[in-house]
């Protein structure tokens, strides 16, 4: 579906044919991303950036402001989402792949209470609405959007119709089972709303071959985020390698260059020599490591790809030195640079690598492009990529304590102590 250019001439979506079609990009669970709603709302410069740079060559010219980002578990920015369903009208469609929270994202933005529904920012009576949907052009594109929206007996459904009758009506109708099971929603669900002003429709996920097909049936939960990762900082040195969960292997490949590595994971991650590492990880050494790989695994592990941290991060990680509320330095006058990447693990989360390099070492290089870089093994060489880094760890990183503020006094004993003092008091 093409999207509309960053030309300011360019034309704003209309019908067509008696058609109208329009495309948003809802990125869910965002509450995985930072432990504040204000530090997602900085995000989106980031995240506009990054699906541009999964668009390729088109992505360059498009508005892209179609892209939100919400919350269905802490309510962040579903309202809005509600509210523009409810206006809009018509047939909404929800697709996405398996297992990234449409069913339950669907409950919180399906707008509920028909006509008498409050719209957000108003004065708080309820907005009226006619029973019936006015103007060809919506009657149409909803008749474009599937069925009639009226309750439709099974026996007069086409043969041929890829949709299911519609629901009957109600205010507040049974909501998607909402699992964490991949599959759930096993056919597409349509509830309409508004007396026929529109209806949300949630399709099955896309799904395709996925990294828990290489994991024990006992431990397939355990790649689902279900809560915020925070994640523990690994330094992985010359000669060794990050392990996470007996699946993927992170081995270094630039000598005498230290990374720091931060696994927004649910899975346990463990840095040990790279000999070792081969052997936990195509199964051929039985250690004290823990991993949740099927037994046969280790004889398909292959290698997913070199790649670069390429990112310079020099200004948000070099602390007080480029922060303008201390020394405040130009990163051109740091004898060092910082570069990062994130190393994304499908259906699961991502990794954060960071390296710091000398800048003689990289001008000493090729066209001075010697950036650090790391081989990645993985089940059949898949469900591994890269993206420029979000820096999550700066986001939500655990405090930690100057150990400069004076302790607490124990007042373990104290209520004794007093009153055995009053006692021995002379009367």
């Amino acid at each position: 579906m093409p999207q509309r250019p960053q030309n300011r001439r360019a034309k704003a979506p209309a019908f067509s044919h008696g058609r109208g079609a329009e495309m948003s990009f809802i990125i869910t669970r965002s509450d995985l991303l930072a432990p504040q709603k204000e530090q997602v709302d900085s995000l989106m410069s980031y995240l506009q950036q990054v699906l541009r740079d999964a668009l390729g060559s088109s992505g360059r010219a498009v508005r892209l402001g179609n892209v939100r980002c919400v919350s269905a578990k802490r309510g962040w920015w579903t309202k809005q989402v509600k509210d523009d369903i409810w206006k809009r009208g018509g047939g909404g469609w929800m697709v996405g792949k398996v297992n990234v929270g449409k069913s339950n994202l669907f409950e919180c933005i399906f707008p509920k209470g028909g006509r008498d529904r409050v719209l957000a920012g108003s004065e708080g009576t309820p907005n009226q609405q006619p029973h019936h949907v006015m103007g060809s052009s919506r009657s149409q594109a909803m008749a474009g959007a599937g069925e009639s929206l009226k309750p439709v007996d099974h026996l007069t459904v086409a043969e041929d119709s890829l949709l299911p009758p519609a629901q009957p009506e109600t205010k507040f109708p049974i909501m998607p089972t909402v699992s964490h099971l991949p599959g759930t929603t096993a056919s597409p669900i349509r509830i309409p709303f508004g007396n026929g002003k529109g209806e949300l429709i949630d399709l099955p996920g896309l799904a395709r071959g996925s990294l828990e097909d290489h994991v024990v049936e006992s431990h397939r939960f355990d790649l689902v985020m279900r809560q915020r990762v925070k994640p523990e900082q690994y330094v992985i040195k010359r000669g060794q390698s990050l392990l996470i969960a007996g699946l993927i292997r992170i081995t270094p490949t630039t000598p005498d260059v230290t990374i720091l590595a931060y696994p927004f994971v649910p899975l346990s991650a463990h840095v040990t020599a790279t000999d070792k590492a081969i052997g936990i990880h195509t199964q051929t050494q039985t250690r004290g490591v823990p991993t949740i790989a099927k037994p046969e695994v280790g004889q398909k592990m292959g290698l997913a790809g070199s790649f670069e941290l390429r990112w310079d991060t020099t200004k948000q990680r070099a602390g007080p030195l480029t922060s303008s509320s201390t020394v405040g330095l130009n990163t051109q006058v740091l004898p060092f640079m910082i570069f990062s990447t994130d190393i994304l693990i499908e259906g699961c989360g991502w990794v954060e690598l960071v390296a710091q390099v000398r800048k003689r070492d990289i001008e000493a290089t090729e066209a001075g492009q010697g950036y650090p870089a790391v081989e990645i093994w993985s089940p059949n060489g898949d469900y591994v990529a890269a993206r420029r880094p979000m820096n999550g760890w700066l986001l939500g990183k655990p405090k930690v304590s100057d150990g400069r503020t004076r302790q607490r006094r124990s007042m373990k004993g104290m209520k004794k102590n007093m009153k055995r003092a009053m006692r021995s008091q002379p009367q």
